[in-house]
This record gives structure tokens, C-alpha cells and sequence, in this order.
């Protein structure tokens, strides 16, 4: 199948610094800002990198791991929801104590270096109890979300108590605050008033005074001394986006909310076709209405879909290469400025009087969203494949954020459910730039793409890529005109992940996409390891590592299948390990967190590794790394599990059974509907059924279980249900043909952790 797609008469961006309320300094004299296309930061261009993290939805002694985490991610800012019920869930008295410590968190972030948003209300919705508005704001004479004086008068309240948490902490005053969103979705959205849920339909009000609205909650923050680079507010659906806010998009392929009040099956959506968001004429779509020029503002995300959870009416299990798939379909679409809502899974913190936080379509405790993070620090298939883009994304800033989006003839008019016809879009400048193509569609089952030939008309003549495939469910990046050191890669069909410096060594590192044959192409003169300008790599090997020269210029590259490239981390000096699990790298050392006791990992370049004691060193893997291993003993950790009644078991766990570990996650299989675990009648947890293990991270309940054994209710399935009512004493009885609710498995996970360097 043949494609073609033209630059011939692509102009360059007419870009341009926004005014002064997109821009900020701190007293070092450093500056953040935005042009019209993209975040700067002391004029340079930022590709900015955002992963939703909600502090009060973790446990305080887990922030700090998963904080470096996100940044070995290459999540470069942090947002964060500020829930009003989470610290004054009864009027006048505030809470900023453990999860709830606002301070703390953003101060963790500051120490690792990331950049903070936060998003600061006073409507958050977040799938908490009335979108976050305290459940004592609805006895009040007046409407919330409305500019009545006594609805302002205890919002600023609540920001002054924000300004309380984070003084000091804002990018004017040396920290890590750069922006403040003002509501969430106003106008456009709400939530169910959860004192009536069950009984009436009744839902928080959403807004009908516009700019001014917004406008006045900004000049209030702002009074009450939130004074940050810039503000933002979201802006799908209509939401209103007001001049001096940077308007902020997303994009969810899962939507459970579909089904508050249908059944049926989830449509397949648009999320996966290429548009171009940052053009004046773009193609409107659903979820990209925007009130403003396109060309006038970045198109920047907060809320892409870094998961999803479960609502009791919809229950999925997130297939985790859509994640990858859409970071892919916004940056070809012209966005600088992702955004993970959520990255980091958590659980919702509990009311002090018994009431349950998050709203009644969800469970009650549990808000791990499939997320790339697990609530218990989990690292998900989704996290490992976001390295290699954001890789890419922050190696290339400077190149990548000035290129525009070019798009082949009804590309952003492909139907959803059409499987056929190749996605595929450029980034480019007119003469250089990336090729990328997507083979993942929700809701539907791709196949490989074989054989596919895309032609790039230039200036200077077309560039050809042949017999292109790539497996289903994938998606890559290409480039095309790319500049290796000095040398020109005409063209590859590899994806640049990112580039290495050590001691006057250059490597590139690229990946090879799943399913593709891989081939260089370089300029006339380049000598590929004594061959010609063209290296064909061989598909059956894991890493390859070549040499390209030309004159007196040379570089290694290195070329990684998407196994590999997955276990990718690269470390401040410039070291990259290979590792299955996650690495962490702070002021203490590199660390490698880990389910298994058989651990091998590889660094490069070789020779330059300095481990730790027990740390050993092995063969070279295929003389381009050094190879290490580490010796633990493993941990083999039994459960009793005792059956009590229908439905409800009682497990116990070894004494000290987090002795020399970091972790244990309970895993637990089991049929049913809704699983709820307790410790001495307290719940910890629960969990809507969808097929997959529930797990639950013992560590944070680790002092409970030695006296305490845990507690399994299984509510169950039930089949044939009828509710008789005929009696005449105003009885119900429910009457069921079948119940199904049982526990299957339950195993303990050891989670090991050892210092590498």
C-alpha cells in the first residue's frame, strides 16, 4: 500500500512569547514561560511532561519513592489535586497532617527537582464525595460554585489556608509551584451530591456565570497570595477558558461514565486519529472545541487517560499500550505539553466519621486507575513503555517543540472502527523531523500492518519508507533528516529514544518498533563499521551496537528491541541500566526496587559501573554491556486462609513478615462482585471485580497485621434476583436463583529492594 505526504510548502511557525500573565521568575533570575506553541524556560524550549499524583490519596511513607519514580520516567512536573473535603471535611477545622500534609509533598517534589501545578479548586470532582466540596457546604442559604459573598467568602478561607501550606514553596519565592488551576471543568461539568445518591437524582451545581466566575476566583487566590507564572483551567466540553488562563485538553478512550445511566457496549472513539490542534482551521472533534484561535495558545494536556478505573457499572481492565499510544497521537497532533491524569494510583483516605471520600461509582477506598503507577507503587506495563517517549520528548526538546504538524490528505477524518487505512502523521520543519505511525485503536482488535510504503515529498527530493511493518497494538516514531552528531541520518525506521555523552563518547540510542525490519540510512560518505552508508540490524538480537563515521566525525548507536528498551533507566551521569523493576536514583545512591530474587541488570557504557558490595560482575552481553548480578536470599512468605461464612475468610499472615523486605503485596483472585478487606472491622481496601488480581501493598498496614489477621468480604454475583414486595406488611425480601462469590487464591508477593551504586 502506497502513501504519500507532501512538505514541499510547509511554512515554519509564526511563533511568539504570550504576554506577561504566561510568564515568571525566581530569584536566581531563571524564567518560565510559554510562547504560543510551547513552555520555555530561560527562552528555551521545555517539553514540558506532567503526571497527576493526588498526595492525599497515598500514604505520606510512600510519596518519596514514587516522586522518583515519576522522574525516572522523565515526568518532569507533577499535578496535583487539592480535595476541600480532604482537609476541612467538618467546617473550621482543617487537617494537613499525614497524607494530607500538602506541605510536605510539595516540598519532596522540590527536592527531586520537579515542578509542581496545583489544582487548587474549589470543584475539583476527581471521583471524590461531591467533587471535592465538604459535605457541610450544602446546608448552607446560598449555591455552590455560584459568586454569592458567603460561597466566596469560605473559598477564600480555604485558599488562604493553601497559601498557609505552601508559603515559600511558590516559583516567585525560589520553589517548585509554577502554576495554580482555578476550578475544574466549569460549566461543563459536575458530580453527584453524594448526601443524596441512592435515594434522588440530585448533582452539584456546575456553574453558570462564565469568565467572571472564573476571573474572580483567580483574583481571590491571587489576593490570598497564590501568585504563580501562570494559571490554568481545563477546557474540553465547553468549559470556560478565559484569556489569562492557559487552557489545558486531554483525552479519555475509557469512559466509564458512559454508563451512569445506560448499559450497552463502549463505542470505539476518536482518541487514536492524528489531528493538528495548534492550526486555526483544525477539524473540530468532540473533545477539541476550543473558544480561542488554536494558533494563539500551546495545545497542552492534563488529563490524557494514564489509566481508568472501574465503575461498578463499567469494568475493564486497561489495555496498557494505549497509553504509549496516545502520547504518541499528541505530540504527531502538536502537543509540547503532556499530561497524565492519573500517573500515580492511590487510595482514597477515609472521613473521620465513617463516611467514605470518593463518590458512589466508584469503590469506596481503592482509586488505583490502572495507572502506570499502581497505588502500592506497582510499575505497570504502561510506565515501562512511557520511558522510551519521554525519553525521546526530552532529548530532543529543542528540536521536536518548533516542528509542525503535517498530516496526509483525510487523516483526520478516518473513522474510528476503519482498521485499514495507515494513521500516520509528521512532525517536521520543512526539512527535518519524525514520521509517526499508530496501529492501536480502542475498543477494537488491530492486526499487523504489513508491507505499508509511506513517501515523504521534500524539497530536496522524496523520501522513501518501504515495506513498513509494525505489529498490532504498536506504534513508533521515525525520523527522517536527523542530525547524529554532525552526520545526516536520511532516514530510519528505528525510533531515537535518546542520546548519551561520556567522556567525549556520543551514543544515540534508538529502538526498534515490534514487527519492523530495521535499516539506517545515512548520508553519502558514512562508513557503517567498514560497510557502506546503510545498516540493516538484525532482528533476532535483543541490542546492537554500531558505529558510523564520517571524516573525522564518528558515533555509536545503539539499538534496542522494545524488551530492552523497556527496562531502559538513564542515570544522571549519563550511565544507562537495564533492569526488570524500577530504578530509583537520588542524593543516597541508585537503588533498584524489585519482585523477584534472581536479579540480573546491564549497564552501559562498559567499564564505567561502580557498584556496591554484593553487587557482582558477570560475562559481557554481547560485548556492549557489562553484566551484574546480585545475590538475595529469596523470601518465601505462606498465608493461612480460614473460611468463616459465605463469602468472608479470614487470612493470616507469618509474623514480621516485612522482615528485610520493602514490601508485600497481598495478591488475591477471587470471583464475586465486590471484594472488601478489613483489619478488626476497620476496611483498608476494596476492589470491583473485573477479572484481574486484586492486590493490596501490606507495608502501610504492616504494624495492624501483627495483631490482627486480615478479613476477605466477598460480596457476591447473584443471579435471578427478584425483590418480593408482596407482603402486606411492608416487607422486601430479595429473592436469588444463584450466587457467585468465592476466593480463589490468595498469595503474599515479596517486593525486594537493593542499592546498586
Amino acid at each position: 500500500m502506497n502513501n504519500k505526504i507532501s512538505i514541499n510548502d510547509y511554512k515554519k511557525k509564526d511563533i511568539y512569547p504570550l504576554r506577561d500573565e504566561f510568564q515568571g521568575n525566581n530569584p536566581k533570575g531563571d524564567q518560565i514561560g510559554f510562547t504560543n506553541y510551547y513552555m520555555t524556560i530561560n527562552q528555551k524550549p521545555f517539553y514540558g511532561i506532567s503526571g497527576e499524583f493526588h498526595f492525599s490519596r497515598c500514604h505520606e511513607s510512600r510519596w518519596e519513592d514514587e516522586i522518583i519514580k515519576m522522574k525516572m520516567c522523565k515526568i518532569n512536573i507533577i499535578a496535583t489535586y487539592i480535595f476541600w473535603i480532604h482537609h476541612e471535611e467538618e467546617e473550621g477545622v482543617f487537617d494537613f497532617g499525614g497524607c494530607r500534609n500538602l506541605r510536605k509533598f510539595i516540598e519532596l517534589c522540590g527536592k527531586h527537582g520537579i515542578y509542581v501545578i496545583i489544582r487548587i479548586g474549589p470543584f475539583d470532582h476527581g471521583e471524590v464525595r461531591n467533587g471535592g466540596l465538604p459535605d457541610w457546604m450544602y446546608g448552607k442559604p446560598f449555591e455552590v460554585r455560584k459568586l454569592s459573598e458567603p460561597f466566596l467568602f469560605y473559598t477564600k478561607r480555604f485558599y488562604a489556608k493553601i497559601y498557609e501550606q505552601i508559603e515559600g514553596m511558590l516559583y516567585k519565592d525560589g520553589g517548585c509551584i509554577i502554576a495554580a488551576q482555578i476550578d475544574n471543568e466549569y460549566m461543563h461539568s459536575s458530580a453527584p451530591w453524594e448526601i443524596t445518591t441512592g435515594i434522588s437524582n440530585e448533582w452539584v451545581f456546575r456553574g453558570d456565570e462564565g469568565e467572571q466566575y472564573m476571573l474572580t476566583l483567580q483574583h481571590e487566590a491571587k489576593k490570598c497570595g497564590i501568585i504563580t507564572p501562570f494559571y490554568t483551567c481545563t477546557a474540553w466540553g465547553g468549559a470556560i477558558t478565559p484569556s489569562s488562563m492557559m487552557p489545558l485538553w486531554g483525552g479519555y478512550a475509557y469512559r466509564p461514565w458512559l454508563f451512569y445511566s445506560e448499559r450497552g457496549e463502549h463505542p470505539t472513539t476518536e482518541e487514536y486519529i492524528y489531528q493538528d490542534f495548534h492550526h486555526n482551521h483544525v477539524m473540530a472533534t468532540s473533545n477539541f472545541v476550543p473558544s480561542y484561535e488554536p494558533e494563539s495558545r500551546p495545545y497542552a494536556c492534563c488529563e490524557m487517560g494514564g489509566g481508568m478505573t472501574c465503575t461498578y457499572n463499567y469494568r475493564f481492565s486497561l489495555p496498557f499500550k494505549s497509553v504509549d499510544a496516545m502520547s504518541n497521537i499528541k505530540i504527531a497532533s502538536g502537543c509540547n505539553f503532556l499530561g497524565y491524569y492519573v500517573f500515580q494510583g492511590g487510595t482514597n483516605p477515609k472521613g473521620k466519621h465513617g463516611t467514605f471520600l470518593n463518590e458512589s461509582q466508584v469503590p469506596k477506598m481503592s482509586y488505583d486507575y490502572q495507572a502506570p503507577l499502581g497505588e502500592f507503587g506497582q510499575v505497570r506495563e504502561s510506565y515501562n513503555r512511557l520511558k522510551a517517549i519521554h525519553l525521546f520528548c526530552e532529548t530532543f526538546s529543542e528540536e521536536l517543540c518548533s516542528m509542525g504538524t503535517v498530516l496526509p490528505d483525510g487523516a483526520s477524518q478516518i473513522d474510528p472502527e476503519d482498521l485499514e487505512t495507515l494513521r500516520y502523521a509528521l512532525r517536521t520543519n520543512g526539512k527535518s523531523g519524525f514520521l509517526f505511525i499508530n496501529n492501536f485503536q480502542d475498543h477494537e482488535k488491530t492486526m499487523p500492518k504489513k508491507d505499508i510504503n509511506v513517501t515523504i515529498q521534500t524539497a530536496t527530493g522524496n523520501i522513501d519508507f518501504r515495506q513498513l511493518s509494525l505489529d498490532a497494538d504498536e506504534n513508533c516514531v521515525l525520523p527522517f533528516h536527523m542530525d547524529i552528531n554532525g552526520i545526516d541520518l536520511i532516514q530510519a525506521t528505528a525510533q531515537p529514544v535518546t542520546k548519551v555523552e561520556q567522556n567525549g563518547k556520543v551514543t544515540y540510542v534508538f529502538l526498534k518498533p515490534e514487527g519492523m525490519k530495521t535499516v539506517f540510512k545515512f548520508e553519502s560518505g558514512v562508513i557503517t563499521n567498514h560497510r557502506d552508508c546503510t545498516w540493516i540490524c538484525d532482528e533476532h538480537k535483543a541490542a546492537e551496537l554500531f558505529q558510523v563515521k564520517k571524516e573525522k566525525r564518528s558515533t555509536d548507536i545503539l539499538c534496542l528491541n522494545r524488551e530492552m528498551a523497556d527496562q531502559l533507566y538513564a542515570l544522571k551521569d549519563g550511565t544507562l541500566v537495564f533492569a526488570k523493576g524500577a530504578v530509583l536514583e537520588d542524593e543516597q545512591g541508585v537503588r533498584l526496587e524489585t519482585d523477584t530474587d534472581k536479579n540480573v541488570f546491564y549497564t552501559y557504557p562498559r567499564g564505567n559501573y561502580h557498584p556496591v558490595e554484593g553487587v557482582k560482575k558477570g560475562d559481557y552481553k554481547e560485548d556492549i554491556f557489562d553484566i551484574w548480578t546480585v545475590d538475595i536470599t529469596p523470601k518465601e512468605l505462606e498465608v493461612q486462609v480460614t473460611q468463616t461464612a459465605a463469602g468472608r475468610y479470614i487470612v493470616t499472615v507469618p509474623q514480621n513478615f516485612m522482615y528485610g523486605l520493602k514490601d508485600v503485596l497481598m495478591q488475591i483472585q477471587y470471583q464475586g462482585d465486590i471484594g472488601h478487606a478489613f483489619i478488626d472491622s476497620d476496611m483498608i481496601h476494596d476492589n470491583f471485580c473485573n477479572g484481574d488480581i486484586w492486590e493490596i501493598g501490606l507495608r502501610t498496614f504492616a504494624d495492624r497485621l501483627k495483631d490482627n489477621p486480615l478479613t476477605i468480604v466477598i460480596t457476591p454475583l447473584k443471579e435471578g434476583v427478584n425483590v418480593n414486595v408482596e407482603s402486606a406488611m411492608a416487607a422486601r425480601m430479595e429473592e436469588v436463583t444463584a450466587y457467585i462469590g468465592n476466593l480463589e487464591k490468595v498469595k503474599l508477593s515479596p517486593v525486594y529492594e537493593f542499592k546498586l551504586k
